[in-house]
């Protein structure tokens, strides 16, 4: 999802020695990505009165004014300080539209309408044939909506580490350094966090095979 990071250091080099063409691109060429993310993590209660190219366009106005620093002390790989913007401008509009509330019906429902948006469902494991015969897009959907029910009745911790594993396509080492911990401990999170997550499927499908 997000693009590669030898290229991303040269044009870090070209806009440090101040070739403002080089910033255009280097932002630009990471617009998608922040783009994908906002729009999968954005509630739809607020996407409904905000739009999210607008928030895409406040994070890279954002950047670009605080690229600077960045070049100076860059504590992060450019990929994770960008979404770390993203993210906390979704935080503070979150915040602003709908208080306090995390886990209300709402927000359960923007999740599921959320992931049912995205081109990257590897989260549900989907068939990757686009011409899908009527029977095997039916079984596919039961297991893409299994798959996010499951995903809801997660911890925040947990389902955040598999979207970021999964959605976002982020290494252990830059959920790691995301997330503040070691590589090890970001492992052993993510490990844990599909147990649960088979857990629960697991749970789904024996209700489903016994009712």
């Amino acid at each position: 999802m997000w693009p590669d990071s030898e290229e991303t250091q040269e044009l870090l080099g070209s806009a440090g020695a101040g070739d403002a063409s080089a910033v255009n691109e280097l932002l630009n060429r990471h617009r998608d990505a922040v783009r994908k993310m906002i729009h999968f993590r954005m509630d739809r209660a607020v996407a409904a009165r905000v739009d999210a190219s607008d928030v895409v366009q406040d994070v890279m106005l954002e950047a670009n004014q605080r690229l600077s620093d960045y070049i100076q002390n860059p504590a992060m790989p450019f990929h994770l300080w960008l979404r770390q913007l993203a993210k906390d401008r979704l935080i503070d509009m979150h915040r602003r539209h709908r208080g306090a509330q995390r886990r209300s019906v709402d927000r359960e429902r923007s999740l599921n309408s959320q992931f049912s948006d995205q081109s990257s469902l590897d989260l549900a494991g989907q068939l990757r044939d686009q011409e899908l015969t009527p029977a095997a897009a039916t079984i596919r959907r039961e297991l893409e909506e299994r798959f996010l029910a499951a995903l809801t009745e997660l911890g925040d911790d947990d389902r955040e580490i598999i979207v970021m594993r999964h959605q976002e396509h982020l290494s252990n080492s830059d959920v790691a350094a995301a997330l503040d911990l070691s590589a090890a401990a970001a492992g052993m999170r993510y490990l844990r966090a599909l147990r649960r997550l088979r857990d629960v499927l697991g749970n789904d499908q024996s209700g489903m095979i016994n009712p």
